[in-house]
């Protein structure tokens, strides 16, 4: 049994207007992926990641514990008839996980942690689906790209 231990600060890069939603609101949008709804953080602040992912800013989660039960929560009173689980994605090889959960080993600098849903029943539709976990500025904030620092 692996110990999946989160880490102790996650990073989303993207569009500082998606993001300032995301910190006040707790917005997220579950994407469709390997037949899971899937939500990803990396676990590193990487200068290339803005450019990877088109970003201008990056949510930074400092309280990972608090914010990843507020997320299994809101999922549960959204999709009550989904599982999930979160854990750190493996690059080039099948994860214990399974395939929501496996990279190809190109992409191992993202250093993914990625929360995931399955449907518990075999017909239930994969469509994005948006959640809130209540504003999340008591443990998190928001940095411009242009304050990263090396």
């Amino acid at each position: 049994m692996h110990d999946y231990q989160r880490p102790p600060t996650l990073y989303r890069y993207g569009v500082r207007e998606d993001l300032e939603l995301a910190l006040s609101q707790g917005q997220f949008i579950l994407v469709p992926a390997s037949n899971c709804l899937t939500l990803s953080f990396s676990q590193v602040w990487d200068a290339k990641l803005f450019e990877q992912f088109n970003a201008d800013a990056c949510l930074i989660i400092h309280n990972t514990e608090e914010f990843g039960e507020r997320i299994h929560r809101a999922v549960q009173r959204t999709l009550p008839s989904w599982a999930g689980i979160d854990g750190a994605v493996e690059y080039g090889q099948r994860a214990a996980l399974g395939a929501a959960f496996t990279k190809t080993a190109a992409e191992a600098h993202e250093q993914e942690w990625q929360f995931a849903w399955r449907a518990m029943q075999a017909n239930l539709s994969l469509n994005p689906v948006a959640i809130r976990v209540g504003n999340l500025e008591n443990f998190a904030e928001l940095r411009a790209r242009d304050t990263y620092l090396a």
